[in-house]
Parts: C-alpha cells; sequence; structure tokens
C-alpha cells in the first residue's frame, strides 16, 4: 500500500499503512459527503479506483468527482445516482459499476438517512423509509455484489452501521432498529460467503478471501450532526469518555483496514469507532 501523493498542504490525512487495496474497485453508497467522503478518499489514497454512489444533489456530486480527480490523479474515480431505497436502483448501480470496471472488489453500504420522531407520532411512511435506505438497501446492495464476488472467490463487503443501533435513542426507533439489524445481516452474509466458497469449491483459507464486516460510528463531527445546537452538543460530548466528536477519516481508516487484502482473517465482525461511548 502506498502513502497518498498528493501535497500535505492540501490538507488530506495521510493513510496508514493498512494493507493492499491497491488497484482494488470499490464502490461508496453515500459516497460523495460526510463519512462517505472520507471513505472515498482514504481508499483513493491507499490506491483503490472509487465509485461513490449518491441521490439527487448532481451539482454536488460533480463538485466532489472534480475534487476527488484532481487530489488523486492516478486513480479511476466516478460518481454513480441511484436511490438506495429502491432494489432496482441498487441492482442497476452495482450493474453500472461493475460494467464500467470490469469487476468489483469492494462494497461499502455507508448511504444512510435519519426522519427523527418518538415512537408515539412516527408515520408508516417516516419507518418504512428508513428501514428501506439504512437496512433494506444495504441487502439489495450487498446481494448483488456478493454473486459477483462468489463468482470471482474474493472480495470485501463492509456495512457502516452506527452505536445508536446498540444503544438505541429516543426519537430514533427506525434508525435504531435500521442499523441493529445490519449486524445480523452482517453476520449472516459473512457465514454465507465463506459456506458458499467452500461448497463452489474455493476454499475460504485461499488468498485473500471474501469478507464481510460491520463499523459502527459513534458520534462523528459531519455536517449533520454540527448543525445541533451548542448546549446539546455539549451534554452529548459529556457522555463520550474520549470527550470529542469522531472524525471522519477515523471511520474511513478502520473501513480502508477491513478492505485490505490482508485482512482475510477478520470476518463477521463488529468494528466500534465511538470513542468508548458503549463500554
Amino acid at each position: 500500500m502506498t502513502t497518498s501523493t498528493h501535497p500535505a498542504e492540501t490538507g488530506q490525512a495521510q493513510p496508514a499503512d493498512l494493507g493492499t487495496v491497491r488497484d482494488r474497485v470499490a464502490l461508496v453508497t453515500g459516497g460523495t459527503r460526510g463519512i462517505g467522503a472520507a471513505i472515498c478518499r482514504q481508499l483513493a489514497a491507499a490506491g483503490a479506483d472509487v465509485a461513490a454512489g449518491y441521490w439527487r444533489g448532481r451539482e454536488s456530486a460533480e463538485k466532489f468527482h472534480a475534487s476527488m480527480t484532481a487530489d488523486y490523479p492516478g486513480r479511476k474515480i466516478s460518481v454513480h445516482e441511484g436511490n438506495i431505497g429502491q432494489a432496482d436502483d441498487c441492482r442497476r448501480v452495482l450493474r453500472e459499476v461493475i460494467d464500467q470496471r470490469g469487476r468489483l472488489d469492494i462494497l461499502v453500504n455507508n448511504a444512510g438517512i435519519a426522519i427523527d420522531r418518538t415512537v408515539a407520532k412516527m408515520t408508516d411512511d417516516e419507518w418504512l423509509k428508513v428501514i428501506s435506505v439504512n437496512l433494506s438497501g444495504a441487502f439489495f446492495m450487498a446481494q448483488h455484489a456478493l454473486e459477483h464476488m462468489l463468482e470471482r472467490g474474493t472480495g470485501r463487503i463492509i456495512n457502516v452501521s452506527s452505536v445508536i443501533g446498540e444503544t438505541g435513542n429516543i426519537g430514533q426507533a427506525n434508525y435504531a432498529a435500521s442499523k441493529s439489524g445490519l449486524f445480523g445481516l452482517t453476520k449472516s452474509l459473512a457465514r454465507e460467503a465463506a459456506f458458499q466458497l467452500e461448497r463452489s469449491g474455493r476454499p475460504p483459507s485461499d488468498g485473500i478471501g471474501l469478507t464481510v464486516n460491520a463499523v459502527t460510528p459513534g458520534f462523528i463531527g459531519t455536517e449533520m450532526l454540527l448543525t445541533i445546537p451548542d448546549k446539546v452538543l455539549q451534554r452529548v460530548m459529556s457522555q463520550i469518555p474520549v470527550r470529542r466528536l469522531g472524525r471522519p477519516e477515523e471511520v474511513a481508516r478502520v473501513v480502508c483496514f477491513l478492505a485490505a487484502d490482508e485482512s482475510a482473517y477478520i470476518t463477521g465482525q463488529i468494528w466500534a469507532v465511538n470513542g468508548g461511548l458503549d463500554m
């Protein structure tokens, strides 16, 4: 794995030596902003070709594409619009990336939404929409990526969950349920991947293997979180043992580690990046 070639003064984080993703093809859903954008940058800096998914906001996505192309001139960068809440769109985006790049090595299911409301006031649509994007979307993306990866005998699927999936939160029953559901999905996919590889005559112990893992960010300093009132933010940080918000790059670092060839002995695991919040 190589370090970033663009100047340090650009402010981009220099990737640690976490393993080999060089020349791998990665698709990151919700990849043009926040944690997703940090994951895309970390992977590109480590040598991967990156496809970033997004939904709406074409102008913002094009700016992200231009910035990535300028910062990582040696890498192939593309953006792909699709509604992760729709099974057909999941299939279309995945096929689009595979058709353009010839293969898919790494899938990061990062896309997610929040529609906060107490249980008493939550509508059917608010429940179903969050579940559709955060959980069903991850399933449909992983389902079709897994089929492709099993044919090739290798791959990485990484689901981005949330500490809220472990702790729950007032006003976030739909979000917590969707993120908690990713734990069971991750472990089931990991078992099926190993089973199907062995069944097809490709021992899961050979080469870089096919692994499925999840990352659970805590409170991360993204655009969305930084809009909440300062008083509320201070109360949140007082509950975090390290007394600060996480940085998107800190989540991206763990995702890049799990995506590496050398992480073949890690599968079906949930990796917390939350400042000790769930201890």
